[in-house]
């Protein structure tokens, strides 16, 4: 159905009609202009058919036309569609990713190439997110400092895109903990109570919160909101010796700065759960189980399409005003054409 923003603008419609009606026509006290080619003007005016009334009515309906288009676009029309039920189940899910200077080291094995760990968390978490069916989806990306890169939505399709396009060094190249986990609280407390979850990934440790992340998971805790907890980085990665041979080589723990102590006891306050992500099949396992979460209940939410219909009237005005202009060029090129006929004295040749 159709309706209306602004319909008592429709009101307007009579409004050139009693502008004509009521005012007093006008009058000038100036002298009439002298016009030496009256002449031609009154034989040009006396050719036969040159005006009819129907012709002299055209324009005057024409104008009345223009005007109603315009109140028309002027009260916005709105076509409102069919009722849409939104899913009545699932959760308002936030995920908190890290994209600080250390997500860039490539020991996420995947065959037989190391990639960096940003690369498998954007292809494995959009594959999460894909999947995310009646889900209430949100996404902060953190480094030196934690913002909202979409706020709580059922288009995952564009958080999807979001976590695709991340890149490190946006937020920083060191790793607030807390202001994401800070942040998402913001987001989550006005949700229902049963269906507050964050998910947070990170391959470091705390440098660089104004609040302890202990101290914002007592404060989710307390609001009833269940973080998740995501350990990224391999245990060993084997360092190239001499020109890249295995001669010198030797064995690092690219995760030694992963503060899992402090991650296990973040899940473990809120309800949640900690997970250790070494490489790219444990981290999908990972977001398989997550995905094996029990949905909740909640209230059933209609929504109606809303398309505005406004330009269609604009149209209509514009086309009426293209018609106006070309009849008057038309009519101008049809009254001087006789000019051309006239003789020096005013008789035709």
């Amino acid at each position: 159905m159709i309706e209306w923003v602004w319909p008592w603008l429709l009101l307007l419609a009579p409004l050139p009609w009693l502008v004509r009606r009521l005012l007093p026509p006008a009058t000038s006290q100036q002298p009439a202009v002298r016009a030496p080619f009256y002449t031609e003007w009154r034989q040009m005016s006396d050719i036969p058919g040159s005006r009819t009334a129907a012709g002299n009515a055209l324009p005057a309906v024409a104008l009345w036309l223009l005007w109603l288009l315009l109140l028309l676009a002027a009260a916005r029309p709105m076509w409102i569609g069919e009722p849409v039920e939104l899913p009545n189940s699932g959760r308002d899910l936030m995920m908190a990713v890290d994209i600080s200077g250390s997500m860039r080291i490539e020991d996420m094995q995947i065959r037989e190439s190391l990639i960096p760990r940003v690369d498998a968390v954007r292809q494995l978490g959009a594959q999460f997110i894909s999947q995310r069916s009646g889900d209430r989806l949100g996404l902060i990306l953190f480094g030196s400092n934690a913002y909202v890169q979409s706020p709580l939505s059922f288009d995952t399709t564009t958080v999807e895109r979001f976590l695709s396009e991340a890149q490190i060094g946006f937020a920083g190249e060191d790793t607030a903990i807390g202001d994401a986990i800070g942040l998402a609280v913001k987001r989550l407390k006005e949700r229902p109570t049963e269906s507050r979850v964050l998910v947070l990934l990170t391959d470091g440790q705390d440098t660089a919160s104004s609040v302890k992340p202990l101290d914002a998971a007592k404060l989710a805790a307390k609001l009833g909101i269940r973080i998740y907890t995501i350990g990224i980085g391999a245990d060993s990665l084997t360092l190239p010796g001499l020109f890249g041979s295995s001669f010198g080589s030797r064995q690092v723990n690219p995760s030694a700065e992963l503060d899992e102590t402090t991650l296990q006891n973040i899940a473990q306050i809120t309800g949640g759960q900690y997970f250790r992500a070494r490489n790219p099949q444990e981290l999908n396992r990972i977001y398989q189980l997550l995905d094996e979460l029990e949905p909740v209940e909640q209230e059933t939410t209609l929504y109606r399409p809303r398309q505005a219909l406004g330009y269609l009237p604009l149209l209509g005005a514009l086309l009426t005003s293209f018609l106006l202009a070309l009849r008057h060029c038309r009519s101008l090129f049809d009254w001087r054409a006789p000019r051309a006929a006239i003789g020096p004295e005013g008789e035709s040749g």
